[in-house]
């Protein structure tokens, strides 16, 4: 029988034994009563002047045990077996993009004999890195190896954030893949996992290494140009290098900044509607003024790391939020279009820098951009060339202080807090990026938000801008079986089709597309 054991809270010095203690008296159970155990969840309690970690424990014993509030037997099913479809795939099944969904979908297809073949764009991790780099340093960009196109997609060069809201069954077997990959054990258990970009690219790669032994292959380097269409059937891929691949399957699993892809598809007549996404600036503070604001005196404890936070507000009915916190960060400058400047925020695992970041955006709506997706793309790339054009027209970020948004001047010196973005920035006045009404909401909510993280509204928080790539502007229409209604065999998946937001979203749709995909075929 297992036992689920809630809401232990304990000291931040506490060690593991220690926690197993108090659940195993919670339940009256000695050592040798126990069978295994581990810890489900660890957060931080930070509500009151005491800081403490809340643990959740499962425990297996064969004991009978009194349930309360706090105590919960629970059944751990075993997985459903996969039903494998009897029908014949003419030619190996084809995923277009290798970031979280597409690499998920790549390793479940893998691991069951499907041999799957993945185009990527952009480079291997390692080339993709130094072009990146080379970017940052030059300013020369690479339109298809960049922070938004490469192995492991966007994510890789983040924060390797793996928080997922929707609780799927799923999640827990992509954790433990990632584990087992190279990334650390906490994220088992974390409220807040995080792998790093540091440690994530080392991760990626080696989940490659799996696809690829196992039969799978992995195209990088190769976009996408055409997909080629019969009898409302795909039927092959038009490749760079002037290639075909034909296909009968194929999962799109383009991540959120493909454009160009998206306008291929939605001229080739896919359904697709414009979605609500959200815009805005990235936000530096020290992280020691965040960690003092949250943690008080038990700021800087080594058990505690660097502090995060969740803030928001809402004014009729748009909201203005966090995301993407990063602790102990940088802001990472990450176009992927010619004459465009967008920024992202990223951390390693020690999350150990100076400042910490995130994006504090604002709901655009089709109020805002139109009906028609493809306005909504024009949108993002309106806001971006502006930020182009405000950071001197040589891919600098534009950064302003947070006093002088206020106050509507243009920033000619900094006070405590620096810019860590990668590259190069230059003062501008980021109330020439929106629209007025945008820029007083945002000043508004930056003194919300300031009632519930004391000094979150000081003058001298840097802002960066332009965050638009929140989530995907569209959402490419798919039916009970993930298949686009308007060409068979096409699969829309992913961040980039509007059905996730994150790394671990994404995987998960990764491999419900590969379910999907073995449920209808027979492995090859």
């Amino acid at each position: 029988m297992h036992y689920k054991v809630s809401n232990l809270k304990l000291s931040i010095t506490s060690s593991q034994d220690e926690v197993f203690c108090v659940a195993q008296n919670q339940l009256g159970l000695s050592n040798s009563d126990v069978i295994s155990r581990k810890i489900l969840r660890k957060s931080v309690d930070a509500r009151h002047k005491q800081v403490d970690f809340i643990y959740s424990v499962l425990i297996e014993t064969n004991k009978k045990v009194t349930t309360s509030d706090n105590v919960v037997q629970v059944e751990i099913k075993e997985e459903d077996p996969i039903v494998f479809g009897t029908e014949t795939l003419l030619h190996r099944p084809v995923i277009v993009g290798f970031g979280p969904c597409g690499m998920f979908c790549a390793l479940t297809l893998a691991r069951q004999g499907y041999r799957p073949i993945v185009i990527e764009r952009g480079a291997k991790v390692d080339e993709r890195t130094k072009k990146i780099e080379h970017f940052w340093a030059t300013g020369e960009l690479d339109t298809n190896t960049n922070v938004q196109f490469g192995e492991g997609g966007a994510g890789t060069f983040s924060d390797g954030k793996l928080t997922c809201r929707n609780g799927d069954p799923l999640i827990d077997g992509i954790l433990q893949d990632f584990v087992n990959h190279g990334a650390p054990e906490d994220i088992l258990y974390s409220s807040l996992p995080h792998i790093g970009t540091d440690i994530l690219k080392s991760v990626v790669k080696s989940i490659r290494e799996e696809i690829i032994a196992l039969g799978g292959a992995i195209l990088f380097n190769t976009a996408v140009c055409d997909i080629n269409i019969t009898n409302s059937r795909i039927t092959s891929l038009s490749l760079s290098d002037g290639n075909q691949l034909p296909c009968q399957i194929c999962v799109f699993a383009i991540g959120h900044s493909a454009r160009d892809t998206y306008e291929m598809l939605y001229k080739k007549g896919l359904k697709m509607i414009a979605k609500t996404f959200s815009v805005g600036v990235r936000a530096e503070h020290l992280q020691r003024d965040i960690d003092e604001a949250l943690y008080g005196d038990f700021a800087g404890h080594p058990s505690l790391g660097a502090a995060s936070y969740k803030v928001s507000c809402r004014e009729n009915n748009i909201g203005c939020y966090s995301f993407c916190m990063c602790p102990g960060g940088t802001i990472v400058t990450a176009s992927s279009e010619e004459g465009m400047v967008v920024v992202n925020g990223m951390s390693n695992r020690a999350r150990d820098n100076k400042n910490s970041n995130s994006a504090i955006c604002i709901n655009v709506t089709e109020k805002d951009f139109g009906k028609n997706p493809m306005d909504a793309i024009e949108f993002q790339r309106d806001l971006e060339r502006r930020a182009y054009s405000l950071g001197g027209s040589n891919y600098s970020a534009p950064v302003q202080t947070l006093g002088d948004y206020i106050d509507g001047v243009k920033t000619t010196f900094l006070g405590k807090v620096s810019p860590s973005v990668t590259g190069c920035f230059e003062f501008a006045d980021l109330n020439n990026l929106f629209t007025p009404h945008f820029n007083s909401f945002l000043k508004r909510s930056f003194r919300e938000f300031d009632k519930k993280i004391h000094g979150f509204a000081n003058r001298d928080t840097i802002l960066t801008g332009v965050e638009t790539r929140t989530s995907a502007p569209v959402r490419i229409l798919r039916n009970d079986d993930f298949i686009s209604g308007s060409v068979e065999g096409l699969m829309p998946a992913g961040e980039g089709a509007g059905y996730a937001g994150g790394i671990m979203s994404a995987a998960v749709d990764g491999v419900k597309c590969a379910v999907k995909i073995m449920n209808k075929y027979k492995p090859s």
